[in-house]
């Protein structure tokens, strides 16, 4: 399934459930999550990141919490992406 597809399955089961329960999406960007990536693919997210580097796992958590949490109440259907910058022009 493809990150849009991702969104808008998201989007609908937000608007779907509205009456009993909050959908977000999380999009992240490159992380490094010891998957096997190419030291030529790490290099290229190094490159096209402001940041020029990786996110660590530990950045992405609290987000999560937030999402989990009473704070987010008001918060649904929402695409959150945590990309370093990769999506800046």
């Amino acid at each position: 399934m493809t990150k849009a597809a991702v969104t808008h399955l998201g989007k609908s089961l937000a608007q779907e459930w509205r009456n009993f329960a909050r959908c977000n999406i999380v999009s992240p960007g490159f992380f490094n999550t010891n998957m096997g990536a190419s030291p030529d693919v790490i290099n290229e997210a190094y490159r096209m990141t402001p940041q020029g580097r990786q996110g660590d796992v530990k950045e992405i958590k609290g987000l999560f919490l937030y999402l989990a949490s009473d704070a987010s109440s008001y918060q649904t259907g929402s695409d959150t992406v945590i990309d370093g910058g990769y999506i800046l022009p």
